[in-house]
């Protein structure tokens, strides 16, 4: 490979905004029930949040403080572009001793490394210089990387070279770094989640960057639709959706290469990394978006189903309980389809759908 030093980066955190104006929405009729709206930045994204209590609401900034408490302490865990985060500590510590860590930082690398072992490597935690090698990290280097760069990052890349002990991690390569990206914005919604539902309230939906954890009914008392957005023309307010789904007390997340990707003189190169090659991948899969019980783990499967082909993933997705996918998939003749496992329900989809 050569160095071409011209590169556009797309702006993720454009695209969320953007997103939130038409991939959430609501259908219903008659006279909606009072909605309350906290909206924010976090993670380096966009957060959006509706609660419709059952009856009057009169603590929203003591709501709205407490949200921001929870999202403080997800970024102070798990933020690789916090200098002072856990996760930022940990990747510069270069012992090989066991490195302890908080219960929460423990849980998500935990669940990450059984999607990991699951997947045989495909999806990996560990690509933090990898993403950063290819411009996608806190500390992004300029150009396409050379075969040498990669092949150097690679001998310290395996979700293999980490061990996990009681409450500590062990980094069997001094070298190794974490990037967490690909599952901690959905350990944040649920955090937020699972905080708004200690106090009670039991219609709200949690957005942040896209990623979705919803329970109850809306403001017209329906169960909250979610927009599936069309990769073919990314966050465009303008054009269709590819399909709509119900949710009913679930999570969803998720991934597509249109939404954060390179342009170096006009190759598109997405965000989606192969761990083993090091080269980002190119498959017949435009997105996939999964539900499952919690936005953890729909936000690590989508990003998980996103590395490999459609075939693959669908035969993976068979063997393992609690996920509902679809699929947008790249046919040889360029056409669009979707696919979805057979608990869901697509629907007003602009696409042929297929099983």
């Amino acid at each position: 490979m050569v160095d071409i030093p011209r590169m556009k980066k797309q702006n993720p955190k454009l695209k969320a905004q953007l997103l939130l104006g038409f991939l959430l929405f609501w259908i219903g009729c008659g006279a909606p029930r009072n909605i309350n709206n906290f909206t924010g930045h976090t993670m380096g994204t966009t957060f959006s949040i509706r609660i419709i209590p059952a009856g009057s609401f009169n603590n929203y900034q003591k709501l709205e403080l407490g949200i921001d408490s929870v999202l403080e302490a997800v970024n102070q865990q798990m933020s690789t572009w916090d200098p002072n985060s856990e996760i930022s500590k940990f990747n510069r510590n270069r012992s090989t001793d066991p490195i302890p860590v908080s219960v929460q930082l423990f849980e998500v690398v935990e669940s990450a490394m059984s999607i990991s072992e699951k997947t045989d490597g495909a999806f990996d935690i560990t690509v933090f210089e990898l993403m950063s090698l290819w411009g996608f990290g806190p500390a992004p280097k300029n150009g396409m990387p050379t075969d040498e760069e990669i092949s150097k990052v690679l001998k310290r890349t395996g979700w293999d070279q980490i061990k996990l002990l009681d409450n500590s991690i062990k980094k069997l390569n001094p070298k190794i770094k974490i990037d967490l990206n690909a599952i901690a914005k959905g350990y944040g919604v649920d955090q937020v989640f699972h905080y708004i539902s200690s106090l009670g309230y039991t219609d709200l939906f949690v957005e942040i960057g896209g990623e979705v954890r919803c329970s109850g009914k809306n403001q017209y008392n329906k169960f909250w639709s979610l927009g599936i957005e069309d990769p073919e023309h990314g966050a465009s307010l303008d054009q269709d959706l590819a399909g709509v789904v119900v949710l009913e007390d679930k999570a969803t997340a998720t991934s597509g290469n249109y939404r954060n990707f390179l342009d170096f003189d006009g190759e598109i190169l997405g965000h989606t990394i192969n761990p083993k090659s090091g080269i980002p991948l190119k498959t017949d899969v435009l997105s996939v978006t999964v539900l499952a019980e919690s936005c953890m783990m729909a936000d690590a499967w989508a990003t998980a189903l996103m590395t490999m082909d459609f075939k693959t993933g669908k035969k993976l997705v068979r063997s393992e309980k609690g996920l509902d996918v679809i699929w947008i998939i790249k046919r040889p003749d360029a056409s669009r389809k979707i696919s979805s496992t057979k608990n869901i329900k697509v629907e007003d989809s602009i696409y042929k759908i297929i099983n």
